[in-house]
């Protein structure tokens, strides 16, 4: 294990363990301190989220941008205040964190037989959701999650994860998929942070006027298992309460081959997305390369990717 590695796995470890017992106020505060002062540092990954962000907000002035950067930082460090709370949290406290919009998309369809899997964008906070289906829905349902270095830090993620009613399955060693579809034909849930292909072999997708690659996973699951994909959107306002949205469901197209089908499935989800990020695009967590020209781009040198804990 480098020093470097040790230095993650120590930080994080520390973070779950003082930061849950922290008054709310108090974790509010230091996640305010140290997003601004990241932001003011003005490092690799917020020139990134701006560069992003002019994407999202194309007639944004630099101006703007700087502003929507901040409350990006802000967002994102609110998401790491609230995942290292989120275990000492009572039930009560998780339901109420969360209102979605067109809860019944989802709702109509759990307890039928039928597998859903929701697709969702890197906003706000995906385990508070997550959390939230699992008490508050009470549905159980599997995810994945990216095998980190060192092994210890992708342990306390799992752990983390299954400590909130989550299944995690490792994204690597080709096993995943096979036992997603179990889960989906079983009439079970999955859960996918469905943004940014890990792969690089992912589909295609026009994307705020630009290329950009996301994980075919969704789609071909949702053919081979005939499970309803849904989007789902996340969004932090002034209050203490997540909103989300559940987006119409991406249905199987009628004719095509199985690429032809999961090019046009990504397209829609990818479409789900951006109309939820492009309202909200101060909680899009995206500090990471996306856009095909962007990964083309060999002159960026200091611009290196963070790695992603969830696929």
């Amino acid at each position: 294990m480098s020093a470097r590695e040790k230095l993650a796995d120590s930080l994080y470890g520390l973070g779950w363990a003082t930061v849950k017992r922290l008054p709310e106020p108090a974790a509010v505060r230091l996640g305010h301190v140290i997003a601004d002062t990241a932001w003011r540092r003005r490092g690799a990954g917020v020139l990134r989220l701006e560069r992003n962000l002019a994407r999202v907000v194309p007639d944004a002035t630099p101006e703007r941008l700087a502003q929507l950067s901040k409350a990006g930082m802000r967002s994102y460090l609110r998401y790491w205040m609230e995942s290292f709370r989120l275990p000492a949290w009572s039930r009560e406290r998780i339901a109420a964190g969360v209102e979605a919009e067109d809860l019944h998309l989802l709702t109509d369809v759990l307890g039928g037989g039928r597998g859903v899997i929701i697709a969702l964008p890197h906003m706000a906070n995906w385990d508070l959701a997550g959390a939230w289906v699992t008490t508050h829905l009470g549905t159980p349902f599997t995810t994945v999650a990216e095998r980190l270095k060192p092994e210890t830090l992708y342990d306390r993620f799992v752990a983390y994860r299954e400590g909130l009613g989550m299944e995690v399955l490792p994204h690597t060693g080709g096993s995943a998929f096979g036992a997603l579809a179990r889960r989906l034909r079983k009439g079970g849930m999955v859960c996918l942070v469905a943004d940014r292909d890990l792969s690089a072999s992912g589909v295609e997708v026009d994307f705020f006027g630009e290329k950009a690659r996301m994980p075919a996973g969704p789609a071909i699951l949702a053919q081979q298992t005939g499970a309803l994909l849904l989007p789902v959107t996340l969004w932090f306002d002034d209050t203490p309460v997540m909103k989300a949205r559940i987006h119409p469901p991406v249905e199987v197209p009628e004719s095509g081959t199985r690429a032809e089908k999961s090019a046009v499935m990504a397209q829609r989800v990818a479409d789900a997305f951006a109309s939820g990020i492009a309202e909200h695009p101060e909680d899009w967590h995206m500090l990471q390369r996306l856009w095909l020209a962007d990964l083309d781009d060999r002159d960026d040198k200091g611009d290196r990717d963070v790695k992603e804990e969830a696929a």
